[in-house]
């Protein structure tokens, strides 16, 4: 199985798509909330992200769900510990754990990075910390906006199956995880590039075949 877990070069700039207002209403709506839950920490932990419900949908396993949201508790937990200061984002999908967020320095972020590696069961760890000061609630807003409108592109879109990503969003780079076919992992990165305010797109997928693909649905039906 060929997984990419590395930001890739930025393809040319996709038409632009217009959300249905349905979708993009459901979608705000949820941006909304995520901001109002995770407003007053000190240290935000799994901060500006959608699409976190368990869904039957997903192309996880039950198990698979449950253990990421184990990882996500063990490595959140480890990192409060060590980036009191910082705001520290994690996201476990199929193992795979993406770090987002700021700390004051280079020492806390090889720190973050170590800690989380260190929890059970992970398979790869995408460290996208910053060395900067924290974002303030107006940008942590914008950026839970941004993810609800790339989400609701999803949805609106014909050819993507929008459960089958977890977008991440921060600092108007808009994070891209999940299990998917390489086309479709094209497809959803063209629909997310034409999102106003998306300054570039980092695909932190597993890629699987077509042939997966077919048999995971007929799985499911």
């Amino acid at each position: 199985m060929n997984r990419i877990h590395t930001p890739l070069p930025q393809s040319r700039p996709a038409c632009r798509v217009r959300a249905r207002p349905r979708a993009l209403l459901a979608a705000t709506s949820l941006a909304a909330a995520a901001v109002l839950l995770s407003g007053c920490a000190p240290l935000l932990l799994g901060g500006a992200f959608i699409g976190t419900g368990v869904v039957v949908t997903d192309r996880r396993t039950t198990g698979m769900q449950l253990e990421d949201k184990t990882i996500e508790t063990k490595a959140e937990s480890r990192a409060k510990d060590l980036a009191t200061l910082g705001r520290i984002n994690v996201t476990s999908y199929n193992r795979t754990v993406l770090i987002t967020g700021e700390v004051p320095g280079e020492t806390e972020r090889a720190a973050v990075e170590k800690a989380v590696t260190s929890v059970e069961n992970i398979r790869a760890v995408v460290n996208e910390l910053v060395v900067a000061p924290n974002l303030t609630m107006s940008q942590r807003s914008s950026d839970s906006l941004l993810g609800a409108k790339v989400k609701a592109q999803f949805v609106d879109a014909k050819d993507v199956a929008a459960n089958a990503y977890r977008v991440v969003a921060e600092r108007g780079v808009v994070y891209l995880m999940g299990r998917v076919t390489e086309r479709e992992a094209t497809r959803a990165v063209e629909i997310a590039r034409a999102v106003s305010g998306v300054v570039k797109v980092v695909r932190v997928l597993d890629i699987i075949s077509e042939e997966e693909l077919a048999a995971m649905s007929g799985a499911k039906k």
